[in-house]
């Protein structure tokens, strides 16, 4: 695969053998990071479990101290007075079955995280096969299933992150962006990364970080050592 020239004077930066450092990385990581957009930043993260198994399933949320640069659009599924609190804890759309038809006749997506309340999972449920190959069903586990509907808006729009294992037992997340500089970066990773290791399941058996890396959208992957990040 030929590369970009940006990329191939990104990727000087970086040897390919070594892994590195948290600080290091997200040094490298924002020096590398020569698109003329503020690129985002990613974690991806291998995990020791199989996710076929009910039992090491890692999922949760956290929210990054610094938040992800990006504006949020927050959807709600309510009724009765909480149409009130969502609308006032600054949900982007809130409704019931008028959303489901939109979403369903017009595959309208133009939001990025769903929330309900667990009364209403009945009707969300019925979008159920669209929402959730593209992440947005809501979930306990990941606080968006609440009827503290005040509280679950203001942490997704002050940075809260869902992480979740896919089929090939990795987690990626975004994490900032590049003009975050490298102490926002760190502070974000580490507090992912905190959450991600207390998540362990009971289940899993040996090495739990098999590998971790970085990257900006347009750079190259810097390879954390997983050893240091587990202390």
């Amino acid at each position: 695969m030929k590369r970009g020239k940006n990329y191939q004077e990104s990727a000087k930066l970086i040897e390919a053998a070594k892994l590195y450092d948290i600080d290091e990385a997200f040094d490298i990581t924002v020096k590398a990071a020569k698109a003329k957009f503020d690129e985002t930043v990613e974690a991806h993260i291998k995990l020791g479990v199989d996710s076929r198994h009910a039992d090491q399933q890692v999922r949760g949320a956290v929210v990054l101290p610094h938040g992800t640069g990006k504006k949020v659009r927050v959807l709600v599924f309510a009724k009765g007075e909480k149409v009130a609190e969502a609308e006032a804890a600054g949900a982007d759309f809130v409704g019931g079955d008028d959303l489901v038809q939109k979403i369903q006749g017009e595959n309208w997506f133009d939001f990025d995280v769903v929330v309900a309340t667990p009364d209403m999972m009945g009707v969300v449920g019925r979008i159920g096969r669209v929402l959730g190959p593209k992440g947005l069903m809501p979930n306990p586990k990941a606080g968006t299933v609440t009827m503290d509907l005040t509280k679950a808006i203001a942490d997704i729009k002050a940075g809260k992150i869902e992480y979740r294992l896919d089929k090939t037992n990795i987690i990626h997340c975004p994490i900032g962006k590049v003009s975050f500089g490298k102490e926002k970066l760190a502070e974000n990773f580490k507090a992912l990364m905190d959450a991600i290791l207390k998540a362990k399941p009971a289940a899993a058996k040996g090495q739990y970080l098999k590998s971790v890396a970085v990257a900006s959208t347009m750079g190259p992957g810097i390879k954390l050592n997983p050893g240091k990040i587990a202390e």
